[in-house]
């Protein structure tokens, strides 16, 4: 009995304010009160949000030309496999009816075009991406190797896919006169993806970087000569590249293609007047019922010229006060009941 009872009394926790759960605590107890005010000071927060985002969106100016139709030549020519190498452009005249001031960013936009499917988004291979094994093409199909067993950089359905078509914004001095604007390639991609997620091999000359690989069977060119103008803009840092490699949630999307260089006759941005977009049309849509459009946007602290932040703010807080007023007349009327019943 005695051996029994010492065993028990080893094996109980020591006598510790933490191991026998007697430390203080505190019970939240919420009134009807404190309850009801949380509902009110977050219904104002985020209809007070609502209207700010809504309004800031609606300052923004935004032309959109879709270029589908207008360059349907174009679209007959080279979406035909037989005439792949003919190089066609198109040119699209348009007016701006009031100067869009500040900075100007062009965008091209896609509809019905899926990058969100499971099997594109993982067509890819990181390693490769990072300059780490340039010839790492397991996680690619279909797209990883050429017909001659050759290893493609950069390899996957991504990459293969991306939107070439070559847009040069012009701008009408006058009747007889039209110069090109100047538009930067640079600072369009995220910093995390150009200084992180995207590196060139390990070698000063890129040519000799990408040797033993094989260039994406969409692609005119290989990689490394992606950028002609500038050839420090080659290879997996082309922001380009970088753009497209980063896929859109929806079938509908825009993706930034070009800045507004603010020199010469547009340091305050884009004036009023003619312009005229000169498309090289390459990225076919026809084949699967798709469109394509170029835009100009100017943008503001909140983004772009979406509603969506706005109007999901705005419901948040509509159907945060209409639970206050909902839960404050229920509890009016309980109240008063209980009132009314001590009075009996």
């Amino acid at each position: 009995m005695k051996r029994g009872s010492h065993d028990c009394q080893s094996r109980l926790p020591d006598n510790t304010a933490l191991k026998q759960q007697q430390l203080p605590a505190y019970r939240l107890q919420l009134t009807a009160t404190i309850i009801l005010s949380g509902f009110f000071i977050t219904g104002v927060f985020c209809l007070g949000v609502g209207v700010i985002l809504l309004l800031s969106a609606k300052n923004i100016k935004e032309v959109e030309i879709n270029y589908t139709e207008k360059c349907s030549d174009c679209a007959k020519l080279r979406e035909n496999t037989a005439n792949f190498d003919k190089e066609c452009t198109c040119s699209i005249p348009f007016y701006l009816p009031e100067a869009m001031k500040g900075d100007v960013y062009m965008f091209y936009k896609l509809y019905g075009f899926y990058q969100n499917l499971y099997q594109y988004v993982l067509s890819r291979s990181n390693s490769q991406l990072m300059g780490i094994d340039i010839k790492d093409v397991s996680n690619c199909a279909p797209f990883k190797n050429s017909h001659n067993g050759i290893p493609i950089a950069p390899c996957g359905a991504i990459a293969n896919s991306i939107f070439n078509d070559t847009i040069v914004l012009s701008y009408n001095l006058n009747s007889s006169m039209s110069i090109k604007v100047p538009m930067l390639r640079s600072g369009i991609s995220w910093w995390t993806d150009k200084y992180v997620k995207f590196w060139n091999p390990s070698s000063q000359n890129l040519s000799s970087a990408f040797a033993g690989t094989a260039k994406p069977p969409s692609w005119p060119k290989p990689v490394y000569e992606l950028d002609e103008e500038d050839p420090e803009n080659n290879g997996f840092i082309n922001e380009d590249f970088i753009v497209w490699m980063r896929t859109a949630a929806f079938p509908t999307f825009k993706k930034l293609y070009r800045r507004l260089s603010r020199i010469q006759h547009f340091t305050e941005g884009l004036p009023a007047g003619s312009y005229s977009f000169g498309i090289t049309y390459n990225f076919p849509v026809t084949k699967f019922q798709g469109e394509k459009s170029v835009v100009l946007s100017t943008l503001t602290w909140s983004g772009g010229s979406s509603l969506f932040l706005g109007l999901a703010y705005t419901v948040t807080g509509a159907l945060t006060w209409l639970a206050f007023f909902a839960m404050m007349a229920i509890h009016l009327r309980l109240k008063g009941r209980k009132t009314l019943f001590h009075q009996e």
